[in-house]
């Protein structure tokens, strides 16, 4: 859908008026171009005393090819030299016109209060010199492994940090925290990866939690989907469309489901990507056996997308038990039953699976005439972290993501007012695309995101609600 305010400010006068009047001014946002670099541009890596992840990093770095700049004679200039990187030189001290797409700081060595400094001493001289659409991670430890209180306490200062930076960056540029569990430092690339590159384009103000996974086979990078077989639920249109096409653009072969009705629609979407199309109510009685006998012909399934969702929408008040029941079954409740089903039948999710559901930002902010629907996205984020430690015996995941304002035809029917209001009550000040959503999953969904279990991530440019 058109957003004309972002068009009117993006000529001469509209730009002019909005600067002097403060108004938001929303760029278009780089995205994901196959054959594209990783990152198009140069990154500036540093590192606290006594961090660990710098090694990591520049081995992602390196097989990149990515041209990395870094401080002369630190830890992490001779973790690129290792990883037979030419990183440039960066002195701080120096005057100088250098630019960077990206600033990393493995920030994991920060063990108090005043080693909080480190995060100003790298940042304060380069935060200006960051790129259009450009990216600033940070690598921080689990405050839960620290050995002391104080490590603790400066490692969970990093997200306010990140948050805060997340709202200074300009020009589309994005903030991300990275958080590393001891030992799984080698399992940092595809988190790292997917937030470098602009498959994260309106992804911002984040935490990704990476943990102990475990080792894969190597990785086609422009396919990394490749013999996998994904079921992705309300595929027909809109966001769960764009999931299908994205997961068979990185090799899937898709099997796409949703309600009869939409069996057209749905056919439409499959056939261009060579998938297949199970018509069925999820919310039927015996839809997760219907399922799973489907699947099951298939040899089994690789990754689940749990993306059918409704809206009722009514205040608590005026809602009826049937709206109420609805939202619940179909979002919810259906997954639920589908998830039982699938690792009641051994073996039917494979190995090295993946689940990835589709909460929403109302699940965790809540939103005036969506009780139903609010209720129903949170009780999804609930399903993710209770089940990740079952998910993790049996050598799979499961995540969620969690869309902001995504344009859509359901968003384009919204009055003005709020629309446009949703649109810029976000550090991007715009309105995502339903391919944010569908790349968020497809990294998730990967084979070497296997580190990556029980997280929520937001898709919401960084939604001043909630946040």
């Amino acid at each position: 859908m058109t957003d004309a305010y972002t068009q009117l400010v993006s000529n001469p006068f509209g730009g002019f008026v909005a600067r002097n009047l403060g108004l938001p001014r929303p760029v278009e946002l780089d995205r994901h171009r196959p054959g594209a670099p990783l990152i198009d541009g140069r990154v500036l890596v540093g590192a606290a005393p006594g961090g660990r992840c710098a090694a990591a990093v520049a081995a992602v770095l390196a097989e990149a090819g990515t041209a990395v700049d870094s401080r002369l004679h630190d830890e992490v200039r001779q973790a690129l030299g290792a990883a037979a990187i030419d990183a440039g030189v960066w002195n701080p001290e120096a005057p100088g016109a250098q630019r960077w797409k990206g600033l990393v700081l493995d920030a994991t060595g920060i063990g108090s209060s005043g080693e909080l400094r480190e995060l100003w001493s790298f940042f304060h001289p380069t935060i200006r010199r960051l790129e259009r659409c450009g990216r600033l991670i940070v690598i921080g430890a689990e405050p839960g492994e620290c050995p002391a209180p104080a490590a603790a306490t400066a490692q969970r200062a990093l997200e306010g940090f990140v948050r805060a930076a997340g709202k200074e960056v300009r020009n589309g540029s994005t903030a991300q925290l990275v958080r590393v569990a001891a030992g799984a430092e080698g399992r940092i690339g595809s988190t790292l990866r997917f937030l470098l590159s602009p498959r994260s384009a309106y992804v911002s103000g984040q935490l990704v939690r990476v943990g102990a996974g475990r080792d894969v086979p190597e990785v086609d990078r422009e396919r990394p989907l490749r013999g996998k077989t994904a079921l992705v639920t309300g595929a027909s249109r809109g966001i769960g469309e764009a999931i299908a096409n994205v997961l068979a653009r990185d090799g899937a072969d898709v099997v796409g489901l949703d309600v009869p009705a939409l069996s057209g629609d749905l056919e439409n979407v499959v056939e261009p990507i060579g998938g297949s199309a199970i018509a069925v109510d999820i919310a039927a009685a015996d839809a997760p056996r219907r399922i799973c006998d489907a699947l099951a012909k298939r040899g089994g399934v690789d990754v689940v997308v749990h993306n059918a969702g409704v809206t009722r929408d009514k205040t608590l008040a005026a809602m009826d038990a049937e709206r109420w029941e609805a939202t619940i079954a179909i979002n919810l409740t259906a997954a639920e039953r589908i998830n039982d089903e699938l690792l009641a039948r051994g073996g039917l999710l494979r190995e090295d699976g993946r689940i990835v559901c589709v909460s929403s930002m109302s699940g965790i902010a809540g939103n005036a005439g969506q009780t139903n629907y609010s209720t129903s996205k949170a009780g999804v984020i609930g399903m993710v972290e209770s089940m990740a430690p079952i998910l993790a015996e049996r050598a799979a995941t499961i995540n969620a993501v969690a869309p902001g304002f995504i344009e859509t035809a359901m968003t384009a029917a919204m009055p003005l007012g709020p629309r446009e209001a949703g649109r810029r009550m976000s550090s991007l000040a715009q309105g995502g695309l339903p391919v944010d959503v569908a790349e968020a999953i497809a990294w998730l969904a990967a084979p070497d995101s296997s580190g990556v279990n029980g997280n929520v991530v937001r898709v919401c440019g960084q939604s001043l609600i909630g946040a």
